[in-house]
């Protein structure tokens, strides 16, 4: 019997769970978690405007959650910028 084989085929059973997605460890799930995310930053700065609006909120809290609402959308638009990107070279590639 070969050694080598036997550990080759040890070391891989080994570690095939860590390639299978397993629940909730998929591309959907942390798209939907990300998308939730992003709706929540959204949802906590609009309700942080109108609370400085108001003027029960400090200019404080307002300028950062306009920070952090504009790093997320920037950070949406860079992702579907790379996602068109992506999809215009799988058009250009020959059939």
């Amino acid at each position: 019997m070969e050694i080598r084989g036997l550990s080759a085929i040890e070391k891989y059973a080994a570690s095939k769970p860590a390639t299978d997605p397993g629940e909730g460890k998929g591309i959907a799930a942390t798209a939907g978690r990300v998308i939730g995310d992003f709706a929540t930053t959204l949802a906590q700065t609009e309700e942080t405007a109108k609370t400085a609006m108001i003027g029960d909120a400090d200019p404080h809290a307002l300028v950062t959650a306009l920070a952090q609402t504009e790093l997320v959308v920037e950070t949406a638009v860079s992702v579907r910028n790379k996602v068109v990107e992506a999809y215009q070279e799988i058009l250009r590639m020959p059939v």
